[in-house]
């Protein structure tokens, strides 16, 4: 029997928070010999379900704190654990071993919010982090060859382990509860739909362009005419292109800024948008896409490698340097309903192939791996 401790702090999080949560949650499904020692932050519940092998450890210090490179590795100490497991890139300095950490992108190294000195301590930590580590999990082979290739990381201790859409966007249709949420946020048009975090490598300022293109050319469609873009995602006070491209293509009266919603409001505007777009720049995985297809809503997405490995054949791809190729494959799919009709099925089968329990599975022998070194 193993003793694991996994580093949970940032399971309420957008997006890392769903693969924390859902590998836990299926840890706890498919391995009842182990036990696992899940590090929380105070107060902090532990997911619902978990058998008597879980138990919770309170930290209270960020991992954003300089001390935690001392702080944290004592803290870990006391366990004297057989493996430990950061679920994504935050190492603190003096990290125990063996030790296994996931990373989800490279996005902190390749599109960095800044240069300065604080930034370089980051990216020294991000790759001291990585290259440490008895074993990398990552998200995509897309990924892998960026983490071979960037932070020099041997092939041989990396494992690709894909992630999966959170089970509860497949929960069955509610339609007067779904038309209250919308009634309640003044939605009674047809919309693209954008969900995800709010920063430049997610391409919004062209999403925004080409969707002014297609507002202009169905002006006059009998089903279109009243058009809308919908983008759900935090940080928008941060990233100022995406209001002045909106501004500078004179739809505001167009394009709504949800800001953050929670999960049960993000299902209903998955499952009410005419079309899911994510034209990203770059991405680790592609769990957004996924999440939609989930809810059978047809995805137009960046034909980028890893978003390309997470939607297969079951999404219509388009360039995202390009805002007229963005706007064909919106137009595409929001013309032809046999189109749409063929994604929502293709989407649905594509998201089935990713399930929790079989990632669980997968980085259990992770875990039984790094004891045989």
């Amino acid at each position: 029997m193993l003793h694991i401790v996994i580093d949970v702090r940032h399971i309420g999080d957008f997006g890392i928070g769903t693969y924390i949560r859902n590998l836990v949650i299926a840890l706890g499904r498919v391995d009842r010999d182990n036990r696992y020692t899940l590090v929380v932050r105070p107060g902090e519940p532990l997911p619902p379900g978990l058998g008597d092998n879980f138990s919770p450890a309170e930290y209270g210090m960020s991992d954003r704190k300089l001390a935690h490179n001392i702080t944290f590795p004592r803290f870990l100490k006391q366990f004297a654990a057989n493996l430990y497991h950061i679920p994504l890139n935050s190492v603190a300095w003096w990290m125990p071993h063996p030790y296994v950490v996931t990373i989800h992108d490279m996005s902190s190294l390749l599109f960095p919010a800044s240069q300065d000195i604080r930034h370089a301590w980051q990216e020294e930590r991000y790759r001291r982090g990585a290259l440490r580590a008895t074993r990398v999990i990552t998200v995509s082979h897309s990924t892998r060859r960026d983490i071979e290739q960037v932070l020099r990381v041997p092939g041989h201790r990396i494992r690709t382990i894909y992630s999966a859409p959170d089970p509860a966007f497949a929960c069955p249709q509610d339609a007067a509860h779904d038309r209250q949420i919308l009634d309640r946020y003044s939605v009674h048009y047809p919309f693209i739909l954008y969900a995800g975090t709010i920063r430049p490598r997610k391409n919004i300022p062209r999403l925004v362009e080409a969707f002014a293109v297609l507002r202009a050319e169905l002006e006059n469609h009998a089903e279109l005419a009243d058009l809308h873009l919908i983008i759900i995602g935090d940080e928008i006070a941060r990233n100022p292109a995406v209001r002045r491209a909106v501004a500078h293509s004179r739809i505001e009266n167009a394009v709504r800024f949800l800001g953050f919603v929670p999960m049960e409001t993000l299902r209903v505007f998955y499952r009410a948008a005419t079309v899911f777009a994510f034209p990203s720049l770059y991405e680790g995985f592609g769990l957004a896409p996924l999440e939609a297809m989930t809810c059978g809503t047809p995805v137009v997405a960046s034909d980028i490698p890893a978003l390309v490995e997470a939607v297969g054949n079951a999404a219509a791809l388009v360039s995202p340097d390009n805002v007229f190729d963005i706007a064909r494959g919106l137009r595409e799919v929001l013309l032809d309903q046999g189109r749409r009709s063929e994604l929502s099925a293709a989407g649905r089968l594509q998201a089935a192939r990713f399930q929790w329990d079989r990632t669980a599975r997968e980085v259990l022998t992770i875990y039984q791996e790094t004891q045989r070194n």
